[in-house]
Order: C-alpha cells, then sequence, then structure tokens
C-alpha cells in the first residue's frame, strides 16, 4: 500500500511505514543528516534531519518519523533553520577549530552543513573535555575532541555480534565513546577492522595510513572489491595525479564485518610502496612481514606482487 505525502510543495507517493526521510530523498531533497545511516538500525539523536510537519506541535526527527497519508512537510522553514543553526552551533561550541588542517576537510559532515547554513566557530570554544589525541596504534587515528556523538561507530561495531567493543559513557557534556574501561583502541579488544572509521562524519576517527595522501579534493577514487574471502568486501582506492595514494575500507553491508586482513592485503596489491604490516603481539602492535600478517605463504606474494605488475 502506497501514501501520498507532500514535501517542499512536490507530492510523491511512498510505501506505508516509509520515514518522511526516504520521501525527500526519493524527490531529490536533501535533508542534512548526522546519525543516520542506511545500513544501521534508526536513532535519531543527533536532530540535524528535524522537519516541520502541518499540524505537528513540534519538530519532528525525519529520520524516525513515519510519513502518514496526506502528511505536508517542510524541510528548510525558517523554524527548522533556526534550530538547525543552534544545534550547529553547539556542536562548533564543542569543536576543535582546526579545519585547515583535518585530514577531513571536504568531506566533514560538520564542516559542510556550518557552510549551508552560515554558522560559524564562536571567538571563544567552550570545549568541556579535552581528549589527548589517540594515535599509538598503526592503522586508526582517534580524536575523540572531535566527536559529535552521532553513535555511529557504536551502532556499527556492534552489528558484528563478536565485537562491540564501543559504547557510550558518561553524562551530559562529559559523554563520550569508549571502549571497556575506556582504554585506547591499541589495548582494547579491537581488531581494527575499520567499519567504525566508515560511518564516521567528522574527523574524530581516521584511517592513519591514508593520512596526509592528499585532500579530499585532490584524490580521485574507484570501487574495488576485495578477493581475500568470500565476503566481498568494498575497498576505495585514492588515486592523486594518476597513483595509488592510499587503499581504505567502504561502508559494508548490514551486519557484513570487515578485516584487517582485507586492509592491509588490499594495500599490498594496489600500492606501490605498502606500509609494512603490524600484528599484536602480547597487547602490543609488532611491525611483522607480509606472509605472517596474511596468513600466506611467500608463494601467494610473489603472485600478488606479479598481478601489481601486469596492470
Amino acid at each position: 500500500m502506497n501514501i501520498n505525502v507532500t514535501i517542499n510543495g512536490k507530492q510523491t507517493d511512498v510505501k506505508d511505514g516509509a520515514t518522511i526521510l526516504a520521501a525527500a530523498q526519493k524527490l531529490g531533497i536533501d535533508i542534512p543528516t548526522f546519525c543516520y545511516d542506511p545500513t544501521l538500525e534508526i536513532y535519531g539523536g543527533c536532530r540535524i534531519c528535524v522537519v516541520e510537519v502541518t499540524g505537528a506541535r513540534d519538530l519532528v526527527a525525519s529520520c524516525s518519523a513515519k510519513a502518514t497519508e496526506g502528511m505536508i512537510v517542510n524541510t528548510e522553514s525558517e523554524k527548522v533553520t533556526e534550530a538547525r543553526k543552534n544545534i550547529l552551533g553547539l556542536l562548533l561550541a564543542n569543536h576543535p577549530n582546526d579545519c585547515l588542517t583535518c585530514q577531513k576537510a571536504g568531506s566533514c559532515k560538520l564542516q559542510e552543513y556550518a557552510y549551508r547554513y552560515g554558522v560559524r566557530f564562536e571567538e571563544q570554544n567552550v570545549r568541556s573535555e579535552n581528549y589527548p589525541l589517540e594515535d599509538q596504534n598503526p592503522y586508526i587515528v582517534r580524536d575523540m575532541n572531535k566527536c559529535i556523538l552521532c553513535g555511529k561507530c557504536v551502532r556499527s561495531c556492534a552489528q558484528v555480534e563478536d565485537r562491540k567493543v564501543l559504547s557510550f559513557a558518561n553524562r551530559g557534556a562529559h559523554t563520550k565513546v569508549v571502549t571497556a574501561f575506556d582504554m585506547p583502541y591499541e589495548d582494547s579488544k579491537c581488531v581494527h577492522c575499520f567499519r567504525c572509521v566508515t560511518v564516521c562524519p567528522v574527523g574524530a576517527l581516521m584511517d592513519k595510513r591514508a593520512m596526509h595522501a592528499g585532500r579530499h579534493w585532490d584524490i580521485d577514487s574507484k570501487t574495488v572489491t576485495c578477493m581475500f574471502c568470500e565476503y566481498g568486501c568494498s575497498f576505495e582506492v585514492g588515486m592523486k595525479e594518476g597513483n595509488v595514494a592510499y587503499v581504505t575500507p567502504k561502508n559494508p553491508e548490514k551486519g557484513r564485518p570487515l578485516c584487517l586482513k582485507g586492509k592491509i592485503g588490499n594495500e599490498l596489491k594496489y600500492l606501490e610502496n605498502p606500509e609494512k604490516p603490524y600484528m599484536k603481539k602480547d597487547g602490543k602492535f609488532i611491525e611483522s612481514n607480509w606472509s605472517e600478517a596474511m596468513g600466506l605463504t611467500e608463494i601467494v606474494d610473489k603472485i600478488i606482487f606479479l598481478e601489481k605488475g601486469n596492470k
């Protein structure tokens, strides 16, 4: 059964049970989102996607609110715009002002929406916490000062049954995403699969081996399929000036695990001079060799190098 909805004066029909956000997307109307991801369960916590529904007393979150027959929605009314500006202002007031040097510049959702609604950093930053930069491990850089608490990393990690490494801790202004006992990634049970990195909308979680390889606007990318197991996960190969600059995982389908083996294996396959792999031994990352890291023989390593040479 389909229902009729009018959004910003445009009418469309969607299946009964579809969200307002889905109806807007069908019409090509872009509603800002931070916590929403089509591969994750609905959270509705960031509120940047609020819209005005005729007859409703308050603004509603379009990612979780269901469309109903005859519903009339405005996604950019004065009331909606003001709410979004207030949300962005609060986020920027508690966010480092380092966009000029942040690796996420050009692909950061917070930066994109701040520009869209003309919201600027305040002269005085009122951050309640100053967390140390976590870059000790060789794969993921975590900067909790940039976290906007969208929860996408927590939900993505929880989709893989044997992982569930992340959760929220504390309350109010002191809320943060943590591992068990708030240990660094390096010391936790995190397997560095990069699921959290692929869904992070800001610069809180970054692929360390892809950092400084090029800015977003300098990179041309293509999607390749990982062949190291039957899952066939997608990876992004970033190209700068015709050369491969980095290889990083893409957001997987719901519940599908990513793995570090696929990450470093595809680096070996596509990068001209890949960084050495690291393996955890006695709780610490130690530089390893490709055969040990991949669980492969030297013969298979040579085959991969030959494939690269024939490209």
